[in-house]
């Protein structure tokens, strides 16, 4: 049987993989997602990346914690600070392939995370 520390730092050590995983591999995902679409540069160039990292470390934290319906706190906060541009068909389609696929990211791999830490 592993000593009780070893077993912890396996844990950290995947929970911060996750996060790692989260962060680049879910902005791959997302741009591979929304490669196909061109959609005007609108508001800072690059910020719609990094809120999207933002939104997927919270998300899987959230998860981490078992407190999924916070998840809904981080659309609604998008969804208000977006509010006008969603009046724009263009814009609030392109921004809910990207919001979705990123919370979908976030979610399964919490969600698979999650499942490994009970294996360990």
């Amino acid at each position: 049987m592993m000593n009780i520390w070893l077993m912890n730092l396996i844990k950290v050590g995947t929970c911060l993989f996750a996060y790692i995983v989260s962060i680049w591999g879910g902005s791959w995902f997302v741009k591979k997602i929304l490669g196909k679409y061109n959609l005007p540069e609108e508001g800072l160039k690059g910020a719609g990346e990094i809120i999207g990292k933002l939104e997927r470390i919270l998300i899987l934290s959230f998860i981490f914690l078992d407190q999924y319906l916070a998840i809904t706190i981080v659309l609604t906060a998008k969804s208000i600070a977006r509010f006008e541009g969603l009046k724009k068909r263009n814009f609030a389609e392109y921004y809910l392939i990207g919001t979705f696929s990123s919370i979908l990211f976030a979610l399964f791999l919490g969600l698979i995370v999650k499942w490994i830490l009970t294996l360990i």
